[in-house]
């Protein structure tokens, strides 16, 4: 395969991530479909690596760390006790 390919997986494993936490930030539906975010970001930094692509490295980087980067917003943003 080509860097165009593993670059268009990538991409494509970042979009999936983002899809899968539809149900639970925009939708409000307790659904246990982010863990694929572990999966899918690995996978397409694996691949944004291959693809030699710094860019979709670090965003699929920061869409495996999501859940917790979510956690923290959401707790600091509950402590502000507005």
């Amino acid at each position: 395969m080509n860097k165009k390919t593993y670059r268009i997986i990538s991409l494509c494993c970042v979009l999936l991530s983002i899809i899968v936490w539809i149900p639970n930030i925009i939708l409000n539906i307790a659904s246990s479909l982010w863990l694929l975010t572990f999966v899918f970001g690995t996978v397409g930094l694996v691949f944004g690596m291959l693809g030699r692509s710094i860019w979709l490295s670090f965003v699929n980087s920061l869409m495996t760390i999501s859940f917790f980067i979510l956690m923290y917003i959401g707790y600091t943003w509950i402590s502000l006790d507005w």
